[in-house]
């Protein structure tokens, strides 16, 4: 699946959280996620390369842990993500997979996350990422085939900046 996505700094959480409120747009319960991040050997930044992630998520204590792992490439000149998820049953085993594929571990990422989903392929998450200041904002957009990719970019950005919401960041949780 192809994805537009735009992710912000926040100025100030409980400011953007009202200002959805306001228009009945309210975040789900706040929930848990880890994802330890694995890329080819011969990574490098700014490049096509795929990472797969490891992705732990725990809705409520009282139910299991749902285990994902994701493919993700950031096609860098167009600013398009491909995106392919699939629920996993045995963790250790897959990592022992992507290990034996030549992928190593890049960065492990925790953070408590909210989740709003607007309709039409758009989501909007609230992060609180670990032993990172502040709180951050992530618009996904999901493309189908005819959408323009530099219209929906433009669409994100005007979202938040309806909003209030200025402070764009380019680079994954890991590498902030």
């Amino acid at each position: 699946m192809k994805k537009v996505i735009l992710k912000c700094k926040l100025k100030n959480r409980d400011d953007f959280e009202d200002k959805l409120s306001a228009i009945d747009l309210d975040f789900s319960a706040i929930y848990w996620q880890h994802d330890r991040i694995y890329v080819p050997r011969d990574y490098r930044k700014n490049s096509n390369f795929p990472r797969l992630i490891m992705r732990t998520e725990m809705k409520a204590v009282d139910k299991p842990a749902k285990y994902s792992l994701i493919l993700r490439r950031h096609i860098e000149d167009s600013g398009v993500d491909i995106v392919e998820e699939t629920t996993i049953k045995d963790y250790e085993n897959t990592v022992n997979i992507i290990l034996q594929l030549g992928f190593k571990p890049l960065a492990e990422v925790s953070r408590r996350r909210q989740d709003l989903n607007m309709g039409d392929g758009v989501f909007i998450y609230l992060d609180k990422v670990d032993n990172l200041p502040g709180y951050y904002a992530k618009i996904e957009s999901v493309l189908d085939p005819k959408d323009s990719i530099a219209e929906a970019k433009s669409d994100l950005e005007k979202t938040f900046q309806t909003l209030g919401e200025n402070n764009f960041i380019n680079q994954p949780y890991a590498e902030i």
